[in-house]
Protein backbone atom coordinates (compact mmCIF):
# COMPACT_ATOMS: atom_id res chain seq x y z
CA UNK A 1 0.00 0.00 0.00
CA UNK A 2 1.41 3.38 -1.03
CA UNK A 3 1.30 6.63 0.92
CA UNK A 4 -1.77 7.85 -0.94
CA UNK A 5 -3.72 4.66 -0.28
CA UNK A 6 -2.68 4.66 3.37
CA UNK A 7 -3.89 8.24 3.89
CA UNK A 8 -7.13 7.47 2.09
CA UNK A 9 -7.73 4.42 4.30
CA UNK A 10 -7.13 6.42 7.47
CA UNK A 11 -9.52 9.17 6.41
CA UNK A 12 -12.32 6.88 5.29
CA UNK A 13 -12.05 3.90 7.61
CA UNK A 14 -10.62 5.30 10.85
CA UNK A 15 -11.74 8.93 10.85
CA UNK A 16 -15.03 8.12 9.09
CA UNK A 17 -14.69 11.08 6.71
CA UNK A 18 -17.44 11.21 4.08
CA UNK A 19 -16.26 10.44 0.53
CA UNK A 20 -18.19 13.43 -0.81
CA UNK A 21 -16.47 15.77 1.66
CA UNK A 22 -13.07 14.41 0.61
CA UNK A 23 -14.00 14.90 -3.02
CA UNK A 24 -15.03 18.53 -2.44
CA UNK A 25 -11.79 19.31 -0.63
CA UNK A 26 -9.69 17.69 -3.34
CA UNK A 27 -11.55 19.54 -6.08
CA UNK A 28 -11.21 22.80 -4.16
CA UNK A 29 -7.43 22.44 -3.99
CA UNK A 30 -7.23 21.57 -7.68
CA UNK A 31 -9.46 24.52 -8.55
CA UNK A 32 -7.16 26.85 -6.61
CA UNK A 33 -4.13 25.51 -8.45
CA UNK A 34 -5.90 25.85 -11.79
CA UNK A 35 -6.82 29.49 -11.16
CA UNK A 36 -3.31 30.45 -10.13
CA UNK A 37 -1.57 28.56 -12.88
CA UNK A 38 -3.78 29.65 -15.78
CA UNK A 39 -4.68 33.22 -14.84
CA UNK A 40 -2.66 35.53 -17.13
CA UNK A 41 -2.99 38.38 -14.61
CA UNK A 42 -1.03 36.48 -11.96
CA UNK A 43 2.58 35.51 -11.65
CA UNK A 44 2.86 31.76 -12.30
CA UNK A 45 2.72 29.92 -9.02
CA UNK A 46 6.16 28.60 -8.08
CA UNK A 47 7.93 27.22 -5.06
CA UNK A 48 11.14 28.91 -3.84
CA UNK A 49 11.93 30.47 -7.17
CA UNK A 50 11.59 27.19 -9.06
CA UNK A 51 9.48 26.52 -12.15
CA UNK A 52 5.69 27.02 -11.97
CA UNK A 53 3.91 24.35 -9.99
CA UNK A 54 1.95 23.17 -13.03
CA UNK A 55 5.28 22.49 -14.77
CA UNK A 56 6.50 20.59 -11.72
CA UNK A 57 3.32 18.53 -11.65
CA UNK A 58 3.67 17.68 -15.32
CA UNK A 59 7.27 16.64 -14.85
CA UNK A 60 6.31 14.32 -12.00
CA UNK A 61 2.90 13.04 -13.13
CA UNK A 62 2.76 13.29 -16.92
CA UNK A 63 4.38 11.08 -19.52
CA UNK A 64 4.89 12.33 -23.06
CA UNK A 65 5.62 9.94 -25.91
CA UNK A 66 4.62 10.30 -29.59
CA UNK A 67 3.52 6.66 -29.65
CA UNK A 68 0.63 7.58 -27.33
CA UNK A 69 -0.63 10.42 -29.52
CA UNK A 70 -3.59 10.24 -31.87
CA UNK A 71 -6.02 12.54 -33.65
CA UNK A 72 -9.79 12.09 -33.46
CA UNK A 73 -12.46 14.46 -34.76
CA UNK A 74 -9.71 16.91 -35.67
CA UNK A 75 -8.59 17.06 -32.03
CA UNK A 76 -5.09 16.14 -30.89
CA UNK A 77 -4.84 13.78 -27.92
CA UNK A 78 -1.37 13.54 -26.36
CA UNK A 79 -2.37 10.24 -24.78
CA UNK A 80 -5.52 8.08 -24.61
CA UNK A 81 -6.26 8.40 -20.87
CA UNK A 82 -8.88 10.98 -19.89
CA UNK A 83 -10.79 12.08 -16.82
CA UNK A 84 -14.38 10.83 -16.86
CA UNK A 85 -17.40 13.04 -16.30
CA UNK A 86 -18.61 13.37 -12.73
CA UNK A 87 -15.35 14.32 -11.07
CA UNK A 88 -15.35 18.00 -12.08
CA UNK A 89 -19.05 18.69 -12.54
CA UNK A 90 -18.78 22.48 -12.88
CA UNK A 91 -15.43 22.66 -14.64
CA UNK A 92 -13.79 24.46 -11.72
CA UNK A 93 -10.46 22.66 -12.17
CA UNK A 94 -10.45 22.49 -15.96
CA UNK A 95 -7.08 24.23 -16.18
CA UNK A 96 -5.11 21.70 -14.14
CA UNK A 97 -6.04 18.30 -15.58
CA UNK A 98 -3.30 18.45 -18.20
CA UNK A 99 -0.72 18.92 -15.44
CA UNK A 100 -1.94 15.69 -13.84
CA UNK A 101 -1.05 13.77 -16.98
CA UNK A 102 -4.45 13.38 -18.63
CA UNK A 103 -4.71 13.43 -22.40
CA UNK A 104 -8.20 14.93 -22.20
CA UNK A 105 -10.87 15.69 -19.61
CA UNK A 106 -14.65 15.59 -19.61
CA UNK A 107 -16.46 17.99 -17.30
CA UNK A 108 -20.05 17.83 -16.10
CA UNK A 109 -22.57 16.39 -16.00
CA UNK A 110 -24.06 19.85 -16.38
CA UNK A 111 -27.77 20.59 -16.69
CA UNK A 112 -29.63 23.58 -18.08
CA UNK A 113 -30.98 24.49 -14.64
CA UNK A 114 -28.84 24.55 -11.53
CA UNK A 115 -29.83 21.79 -9.11
CA UNK A 116 -28.66 20.49 -5.72
CA UNK A 117 -28.86 16.80 -6.58
CA UNK A 118 -30.19 14.05 -4.36
CA UNK A 119 -30.23 14.08 -0.54
CA UNK A 120 -27.08 13.08 1.33
CA UNK A 121 -25.45 10.70 1.94
CA UNK A 122 -25.17 9.98 -1.78
CA UNK A 123 -21.61 8.81 -2.40
CA UNK A 124 -20.22 5.64 -0.84
CA UNK A 125 -16.90 3.85 -1.08
CA UNK A 126 -17.11 0.06 -1.46
CA UNK A 127 -13.49 -0.77 -0.69
CA UNK A 128 -13.95 -4.53 -0.63
CA UNK A 129 -15.11 -4.33 -4.24
CA UNK A 130 -12.76 -1.56 -5.41
CA UNK A 131 -15.93 0.29 -6.32
CA UNK A 132 -18.17 3.24 -5.51
CA UNK A 133 -21.91 3.67 -5.20
CA UNK A 134 -23.13 7.08 -6.25
CA UNK A 135 -26.56 8.64 -6.44
CA UNK A 136 -25.45 12.25 -6.71
CA UNK A 137 -28.26 13.22 -9.08
CA UNK A 138 -26.46 15.68 -11.38
CA UNK A 139 -25.70 18.22 -8.64
CA UNK A 140 -24.26 21.26 -10.48
CA UNK A 141 -24.54 25.02 -10.86
CA UNK A 142 -26.10 24.92 -14.31
CA UNK A 143 -25.02 25.61 -17.89
CA UNK A 144 -25.08 29.41 -17.60
CA UNK A 145 -22.73 29.37 -14.62
CA UNK A 146 -20.30 27.06 -16.40
CA UNK A 147 -20.32 29.24 -19.52
CA UNK A 148 -19.72 32.34 -17.39
CA UNK A 149 -16.78 30.68 -15.65
CA UNK A 150 -15.14 29.88 -18.97
CA UNK A 151 -15.66 33.43 -20.21
CA UNK A 152 -14.62 35.16 -17.00
CA UNK A 153 -11.46 33.18 -16.35
CA UNK A 154 -10.43 32.94 -20.01
CA UNK A 155 -9.47 29.31 -19.57
CA UNK A 156 -7.57 27.80 -22.46
CA UNK A 157 -6.69 24.21 -21.55
CA UNK A 158 -3.92 22.52 -23.50
CA UNK A 159 -5.89 19.26 -23.78
CA UNK A 160 -9.29 18.58 -25.37
CA UNK A 161 -12.19 19.29 -23.03
CA UNK A 162 -15.49 17.47 -23.37
CA UNK A 163 -18.72 18.71 -21.80
CA UNK A 164 -21.21 16.12 -20.58
CA UNK A 165 -24.84 17.26 -20.84
CA UNK A 166 -27.71 15.91 -18.73
CA UNK A 167 -31.40 16.62 -18.32
CA UNK A 168 -32.54 18.92 -15.52
CA UNK A 169 -34.64 17.08 -12.96
CA UNK A 170 -37.37 19.74 -13.13
CA UNK A 171 -37.75 19.33 -16.88
CA UNK A 172 -40.44 16.85 -17.95
CA UNK A 173 -39.22 13.95 -20.04
CA UNK A 174 -41.27 15.14 -23.01
CA UNK A 175 -39.28 18.40 -22.99
CA UNK A 176 -35.89 16.73 -22.69
CA UNK A 177 -34.72 17.74 -26.18
CA UNK A 178 -35.31 21.43 -25.41
CA UNK A 179 -33.44 21.09 -22.12
CA UNK A 180 -30.35 19.49 -23.70
CA UNK A 181 -30.46 22.01 -26.53
CA UNK A 182 -30.51 24.93 -24.08
CA UNK A 183 -27.33 23.69 -22.41
CA UNK A 184 -25.62 23.04 -25.72
CA UNK A 185 -26.37 26.56 -26.99
CA UNK A 186 -24.75 28.18 -23.97
CA UNK A 187 -21.71 25.92 -23.82
CA UNK A 188 -21.01 25.26 -27.50
CA UNK A 189 -18.17 27.82 -27.71
CA UNK A 190 -16.30 26.21 -24.83
CA UNK A 191 -16.39 22.47 -25.42
CA UNK A 192 -14.14 20.57 -27.83
CA UNK A 193 -16.70 17.77 -27.87
CA UNK A 194 -20.10 17.18 -26.24
CA UNK A 195 -21.71 14.13 -24.68
CA UNK A 196 -25.44 13.47 -24.44
CA UNK A 197 -25.82 11.63 -21.14
CA UNK A 198 -29.05 9.65 -21.11
CA UNK A 199 -27.73 6.79 -19.02
CA UNK A 200 -27.33 7.95 -15.43
CA UNK A 201 -29.52 5.92 -13.08
CA UNK A 202 -29.88 8.83 -10.66
CA UNK A 203 -32.34 11.12 -12.47
CA UNK A 204 -35.89 9.70 -12.55
CA UNK A 205 -36.80 8.41 -15.99
CA UNK A 206 -33.54 9.50 -17.62
CA UNK A 207 -32.63 6.07 -18.91
CA UNK A 208 -35.89 5.89 -20.85
CA UNK A 209 -34.36 8.54 -23.12
CA UNK A 210 -32.03 5.82 -24.47
CA UNK A 211 -35.06 4.54 -26.36
CA UNK A 212 -34.52 5.16 -30.07
CA UNK A 213 -37.56 7.40 -30.47
CA UNK A 214 -36.74 9.59 -27.46
CA UNK A 215 -33.02 9.78 -28.16
CA UNK A 216 -33.57 10.72 -31.80
CA UNK A 217 -35.46 13.86 -30.74
CA UNK A 218 -32.53 15.00 -28.60
CA UNK A 219 -29.89 14.23 -31.22
CA UNK A 220 -31.85 15.90 -34.00
CA UNK A 221 -32.31 19.08 -31.97
CA UNK A 222 -28.63 19.33 -31.08
CA UNK A 223 -27.32 18.50 -34.54
CA UNK A 224 -29.58 21.10 -36.15
CA UNK A 225 -28.02 23.68 -33.82
CA UNK A 226 -24.49 22.33 -34.29
CA UNK A 227 -23.37 24.78 -36.99
CA UNK A 228 -19.70 24.49 -36.04
CA UNK A 229 -19.80 20.70 -36.29
CA UNK A 230 -18.62 20.01 -32.77
CA UNK A 231 -18.21 16.26 -32.15
CA UNK A 232 -21.35 14.90 -30.46
CA UNK A 233 -21.21 11.60 -28.58
CA UNK A 234 -23.76 9.67 -26.55
CA UNK A 235 -23.03 7.89 -23.27
CA UNK A 236 -24.87 4.62 -22.77
CA UNK A 237 -25.71 2.33 -19.88
CA UNK A 238 -24.04 -1.05 -19.36
CA UNK A 239 -27.47 -2.41 -18.45
CA UNK A 240 -28.91 -2.15 -21.98
CA UNK A 241 -29.48 -5.40 -23.85
CA UNK A 242 -27.70 -6.01 -27.14
CA UNK A 243 -30.71 -5.03 -29.21
CA UNK A 244 -31.02 -1.66 -27.49
CA UNK A 245 -27.30 -1.00 -27.93
CA UNK A 246 -27.63 -1.85 -31.63
CA UNK A 247 -30.42 0.72 -31.90
CA UNK A 248 -28.16 3.40 -30.39
CA UNK A 249 -25.43 2.45 -32.86
CA UNK A 250 -27.91 2.83 -35.70
CA UNK A 251 -28.92 6.27 -34.40
CA UNK A 252 -25.26 7.24 -34.26
CA UNK A 253 -25.07 6.65 -37.99
CA UNK A 254 -28.35 8.38 -38.73
CA UNK A 255 -27.47 11.55 -36.84
CA UNK A 256 -23.77 11.66 -37.63
CA UNK A 257 -22.55 11.13 -34.09
CA UNK A 258 -18.81 11.29 -33.52
CA UNK A 259 -18.75 8.31 -31.18
CA UNK A 260 -20.15 6.44 -28.19
CA UNK A 261 -19.00 6.39 -24.56
CA UNK A 262 -19.29 2.94 -23.05
CA UNK A 263 -20.33 2.87 -20.31
CA UNK A 264 -22.02 4.68 -17.45
CA UNK A 265 -22.54 3.14 -14.01
CA UNK A 266 -24.60 -0.01 -13.47
CA UNK A 267 -27.64 -0.65 -11.31
CA UNK A 268 -26.64 -4.31 -11.08
CA UNK A 269 -25.54 -5.67 -7.70
CA UNK A 270 -24.46 -9.19 -8.68
CA UNK A 271 -21.21 -10.48 -7.25
CA UNK A 272 -20.54 -7.64 -4.83
CA UNK A 273 -18.60 -8.48 -1.69
CA UNK A 274 -20.17 -5.52 0.08
CA UNK A 275 -23.57 -6.60 1.32
CA UNK A 276 -24.39 -3.76 3.72
CA UNK A 277 -23.56 -0.06 3.44
CA UNK A 278 -21.78 0.82 6.66
CA UNK A 279 -23.00 4.41 6.66
CA UNK A 280 -26.71 3.61 6.29
CA UNK A 281 -26.83 0.11 7.75
CA UNK A 282 -28.99 -1.02 4.82
CA UNK A 283 -28.49 -3.87 2.39
CA UNK A 284 -26.62 -2.82 -0.75
CA UNK A 285 -29.36 -4.39 -2.87
CA UNK A 286 -31.91 -1.93 -1.46
CA UNK A 287 -29.76 1.18 -1.92
CA UNK A 288 -30.38 3.34 -4.98
CA UNK A 289 -27.55 4.50 -7.22
CA UNK A 290 -25.04 3.35 -9.78
CA UNK A 291 -22.01 1.16 -9.17
CA UNK A 292 -18.69 2.17 -10.71
CA UNK A 293 -15.21 0.71 -10.50
CA UNK A 294 -13.94 -2.86 -10.73
CA UNK A 295 -17.37 -4.61 -10.83
CA UNK A 296 -18.13 -2.72 -14.05
CA UNK A 297 -14.91 -3.67 -15.85
CA UNK A 298 -15.93 -6.81 -17.69
CA UNK A 299 -19.35 -5.61 -18.79
CA UNK A 300 -18.12 -2.28 -20.13
CA UNK A 301 -15.45 -4.11 -22.14
CA UNK A 302 -18.10 -6.45 -23.55
CA UNK A 303 -20.15 -3.45 -24.67
CA UNK A 304 -17.10 -1.85 -26.27
CA UNK A 305 -16.34 -5.02 -28.21
CA UNK A 306 -19.96 -5.30 -29.35
CA UNK A 307 -20.03 -1.71 -30.64
CA UNK A 308 -16.69 -2.17 -32.40
CA UNK A 309 -17.98 -5.26 -34.16
CA UNK A 310 -21.35 -3.67 -35.01
CA UNK A 311 -19.65 -0.66 -36.60
CA UNK A 312 -16.71 -2.59 -38.07
CA UNK A 313 -14.44 -0.21 -36.20
CA UNK A 314 -15.75 2.87 -37.97
CA UNK A 315 -17.23 4.63 -34.94
CA UNK A 316 -14.79 5.86 -32.26
CA UNK A 317 -15.46 4.58 -28.76
CA UNK A 318 -14.43 6.03 -25.41
CA UNK A 319 -14.16 3.18 -22.93
CA UNK A 320 -14.84 3.72 -19.25
CA UNK A 321 -15.52 1.39 -16.35
CA UNK A 322 -13.19 -0.34 -13.93
CA UNK A 323 -9.84 0.95 -15.20
CA UNK A 324 -7.17 0.80 -12.49
CA UNK A 325 -4.10 -0.47 -14.35
CA UNK A 326 -2.43 -0.46 -17.75
CA UNK A 327 -3.79 -3.98 -18.25
CA UNK A 328 -7.34 -2.70 -17.72
CA UNK A 329 -6.81 0.15 -20.21
CA UNK A 330 -5.17 -2.17 -22.75
CA UNK A 331 -8.10 -4.57 -22.50
CA UNK A 332 -10.53 -1.83 -23.47
CA UNK A 333 -8.33 -0.41 -26.21
CA UNK A 334 -7.80 -3.78 -27.86
CA UNK A 335 -11.55 -4.41 -27.57
CA UNK A 336 -12.17 -1.28 -29.66
CA UNK A 337 -11.81 1.85 -27.54
CA UNK A 338 -9.73 4.63 -29.08
CA UNK A 339 -9.72 6.51 -25.77
CA UNK A 340 -10.36 5.52 -22.17
CA UNK A 341 -11.53 7.41 -19.10
CA UNK A 342 -10.97 6.95 -15.39
CA UNK A 343 -12.76 8.13 -12.26
CA UNK A 344 -13.17 5.51 -9.55
CA UNK A 345 -9.77 4.02 -10.30
CA UNK A 346 -8.23 7.48 -10.03
CA UNK A 347 -9.85 7.92 -6.61
CA UNK A 348 -8.44 4.59 -5.40
CA UNK A 349 -5.01 4.77 -7.02
CA UNK A 350 -4.18 8.46 -6.67
CA UNK A 351 -2.38 11.00 -8.84
CA UNK A 352 0.40 8.67 -10.02
CA UNK A 353 -2.14 6.41 -11.67
CA UNK A 354 -2.17 8.08 -15.09
CA UNK A 355 1.60 7.95 -15.49
CA UNK A 356 1.67 4.28 -14.46
CA UNK A 357 -1.02 3.41 -16.99
CA UNK A 358 0.75 5.27 -19.79
CA UNK A 359 4.07 3.61 -18.98
CA UNK A 360 2.35 0.24 -19.02
CA UNK A 361 0.71 0.96 -22.37
CA UNK A 362 4.09 1.80 -23.87
CA UNK A 363 5.39 -1.54 -22.64
CA UNK A 364 2.42 -3.26 -24.26
CA UNK A 365 3.18 -1.54 -27.57
CA UNK A 366 6.80 -2.63 -27.43
CA UNK A 367 5.85 -6.22 -26.61
CA UNK A 368 3.45 -6.35 -29.55
CA UNK A 369 5.81 -4.58 -31.94
CA UNK A 370 3.41 -1.66 -32.46
CA UNK A 371 4.51 1.89 -33.11
CA UNK A 372 1.33 3.75 -32.15
CA UNK A 373 -1.54 3.31 -29.69
CA UNK A 374 -3.97 3.69 -32.58
CA UNK A 375 -2.61 0.44 -34.03
CA UNK A 376 -3.81 -1.39 -30.90
CA UNK A 377 -7.44 -0.30 -31.19
CA UNK A 378 -9.65 -3.34 -31.78
CA UNK A 379 -6.87 -5.91 -32.20
CA UNK A 380 -7.94 -8.00 -29.23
Amino acid sequence: MGIYQAIRTILLSRLKIEPEWMHRQTLGCLSWLARLSKDPQRTPLAVRGGPPIEAQLQQFLALQDPRLEQTLWGLSFSNPVGLAAGFDKDGVAVGIWDALGFGFAEIGTVTLHAQPGNPRPRLFSLDADRAALNRMGFNNNGAAAMAARFAQHQMYPTIPIGINLGKSKVTPLESAATDYLGSFRQLEPWGDYFVVNVSSPNTPGLRTLQDATQLSLILEAIQQENKNHKPILVKISPDLDWGAIAEVVALASTYGLAGIIATNTTIGRDGLKTQVLRRTGKAIASEAGGISGAPLRARSTEVIRFIWQETQGNLPIIGVGGIFTAEDAWEKITAGASLVQVYTGFVYEGPLMVRRILAGLLQKLETRGLTSISEAVGIG
